[in-house]
């Protein structure tokens, strides 16, 4: 049901508490964003971070001052609550989850938007490849790697990286798709094995959902939005705030306007 929906419909129902889990597969042919807000104080440092690490965090908006809540880029927007869940850190440390902003709403929060891999995702299913965790019906795995990231002022840390089996044939063929969509990761970082990027275990996802590996595929890991997350608890800023790990803004931008020839 969901997958008809349009984005602005979509959004209504998660204002409404009425779609509260991930959003893959929702809204298709409509580019999804991870979140991360944060104080005035710490903006600029963030968005230095971003600047120089566009494969994990590619920056598509920022909210126009501080305080705003809409995005106008991406339509009616009002990112207190048109994220099915949101995640609260302070100190650096998780601290719990939200359904919604509002009580938590200053007048000095920064909206970040970035990039979401389910963009590409839709153009690898177009190109008829697999994409393992849409068929099984599960959230993307998601692992911490030993991927350095470029440090800007206290932002700092290692890449997160999300992971989608391939036969070798259709690795090939996803960087050549993928490297048309560098504002929403581009080509993966990684292919194969995966303890060359500190990675002990692909049965054990640090975020999503384990998915099937066959014999005869190789795992093929992307740059991934979740990393923001790894550099906030380097930072500790006082507050910081995020989307739950796939659970993402949508938007009324399409993903066809974000592909470069």
């Amino acid at each position: 049901m969901q997958a008809s929906l349009t984005p602005a419909a979509l959004r209504q129902r998660i204002r409404g508490g009425e779609h509260t889990g991930n959003t893959s597969g929702c809204a298709p042919g409509f580019v999804q964003c991870n979140i991360v807000i944060l104080p005035q104080a710490w903006a600029h440092d963030f968005l230095r971070f971003c600047q120089a690490n566009p494969k994990p965090c590619p920056l598509l908006a920022v909210s126009a001052a501080p305080g705003d809540t809409a995005l106008p880029r991406f339509g009616d927007i009002d990112i207190r609550s048109d994220v099915p869940r949101y995640r609260v850190f302070r100190n650096g440390v998780f601290e719990e989850e939200r359904a919604d902003l509002h009580a938590l709403w200053q007048p000095d929060l920064v909206t970040f938007a970035l990039g979401c891999s389910f963009s590409f995702e839709e153009a690898l299913l177009a190109d008829g490849l697999e994409v393992r965790n849409v068929s099984e019906g599960v959230n993307v795995p998601m692992y911490r790697s030993t991927l350095p990231c470029t440090a800007a002022g206290p932002f700092a840390g290692n890449m997160v990286v999300s992971m989608r089996p391939m036969r070798a044939a259709d690795a090939i063929r996803a960087i050549q798709i993928c490297t048309r969509f560098p504002a929403v990761h581009g080509a993966p970082v990684h292919l194969g094995d995966p303890s060359l990027i500190g990675i002990a275990d692909l049965h054990r996802p640090d975020y999503g959902d384990a998915v099937t590996i066959a014999a005869d595929e190789l795992p093929v890991f992307w740059a991934c939005g979740v990393t923001p997350q790894v550099a906030l608890e380097q930072a500790k800023p006082p507050l910081a705030i995020t989307h739950s790990p796939g659970c993402m803004l949508v938007t009324d931008l399409r993903n066809s306007q974000l592909a470069v020839l």
